[in-house]
């Protein structure tokens, strides 16, 4: 279905919306100590950092001691709650990580980036339901800036459990909010190639192209769209434009392996 949007067993495209993004956020702040790092949440803070960098890096055990550190100095920190459940999760220890992540929310229970977190998590664990749920809130959330991506991580979630129907509505929903989102306009587009609805998945691959900026996912899909439906130029323009556009990305290199046979 995906290729991994930001991130591994459930479609990498969810993780890449939320959880990895802020893993990648964290990395590229920890070499940076805190002033006033004396003070009990700058410390953790600054833990936390660090201990997200060494999870990013696959070092667990510095990962944990950093973060064992920082709920030590801040403990009723919900983003200290937060970390400590992803890093449980990629432990597979899934109790601790659940235990982890109803404390942050129970600090923090309006906090959008903590939802949309749990909500990763839930999906990546098979609970779509509870998932799609937090999606949902988070997406509705006043605080929340990024909505669309909200609304889109739910449909991805839904679509892992084989329930397209109600992707589309969430991907609608995204790019009613954002019809600029080129993320919900590649997830719905391949729901409806999946299905065999090679016109609309046409119409709103050519839609979104003729409007906003290409992404690479939107183009090689645009030429498999277009080979199916028997339009060979059109494949051509999408693959030149791929070819292009976007130079040495996995969707580019991805053409070759379109015309391997079998």
């Amino acid at each position: 279905m995906s290729k991994q949007f930001h991130d591994t067993p459930f479609p990498a495209r969810l993780a890449r919306c939320a959880c990895g993004a802020l893993l990648l956020l964290f990395a590229g702040c920890a070499n940076t100590r805190p002033q006033h790092a004396n003070r009990p949440h700058d410390a953790a803070a600054y833990n936390v950092q660090l201990g997200i960098a060494y999870m990013n890096q696959g070092d667990l055990a510095r990962a944990k001691d950093k973060l064992d550190r920082a709920v030590g100095q801040d403990p009723n920190n919900a983003e200290v709650h937060s970390s400590r459940a992803m890093l449980f999760e990629r432990m597979h220890d899934l109790d601790k990580a659940d235990a982890e992540f109803r404390t942050a929310l129970r600090l923090a229970p309006h906090d959008p980036q903590v939802i949309n977190n749990y909500a990763v998590y839930l999906c990546q664990n098979g609970r779509t339901d509870e998932g799609v749920k937090r999606f949902l809130e988070a997406a509705h959330n006043a605080l929340y800036q990024t909505p669309w991506a909200a609304y889109t991580n739910a449909g991805v979630c839904l679509r892992a459990a084989k329930r397209d129907d109600e992707a589309r509505v969430e991907f609608n929903s995204a790019l009613q909010v954002r019809p600029n989102f080129g993320e919900a306009a590649f997830q719905l587009a391949e729901l409806e190639f999946q299905h065999g609805e090679l016109a609309p998945s046409r119409a709103h691959i050519d839609g979104f192209l003729g409007s906003f900026e290409a992404t690479p996912d939107l183009l090689l899909l645009g030429v498999r769209v277009a080979r199916a439906q028997g339009d060979r130029m059109a494949a051509q323009r999408y693959a030149r434009r791929l070819q292009l556009d976007f130079p040495g990305t996995d969707q580019a290199r991805a053409l070759a392996g379109l015309d391997r046979p079998g």
